[in-house]
């Protein structure tokens, strides 16, 4: 699991290889990823919209922005946590996602949120290092 905190929000993440949902003779590689995010602080939070960078093994970078996660922004009171699952399809056999959130606190306060960087990699796989 990877976790970052930033102004008393934790995100917590878990990626995981779905090779029942991957064809690695077509390029076609696919990763589910758990988050979990608490509110750690002593006021109310409402997750307003995401920003991913999902880099692939070439070093393609692709950036996805949008409201909410899977379809809801959920509000987080003090010691609250919310919890969801997507996915992530990659044409290489590896890759990398980071992020942020965007919050909005009491009073209209707008702040970002780190999501910790994580690896896309394929399990026993062996690596190779230039």
């Amino acid at each position: 699991m990877y976790s970052e905190e930033t102004d008393g929000i934790e995100v917590v993440v878990e990626p995981t290889y779905l090779a029942d949902q991957s064809a690695p003779a077509d390029d076609h590689y696919f990763w589910a990823y758990t988050v979990r995010i608490v509110n750690q602080g002593e006021t109310t939070v409402q997750l307003i919209s995401r920003h991913w960078k999902i880099t692939d093994a070439t070093g393609r970078v692709q950036e996805v922005r949008g409201a909410g996660v899977v379809g809801e922004q959920p509000v987080l009171r003090p010691g609250a946590s919310f919890q969801y699952t997507s996915g992530c399809p990659l044409s290489t056999t590896s890759g990398f996602m980071v992020g942020s959130y965007e919050m909005e606190g009491e009073g209209g306060r707008l702040f970002s949120v780190a999501i910790p960087a994580f690896p896309l990699d394929i399990p026993d796989m062996p690596r190779i290092l230039n």
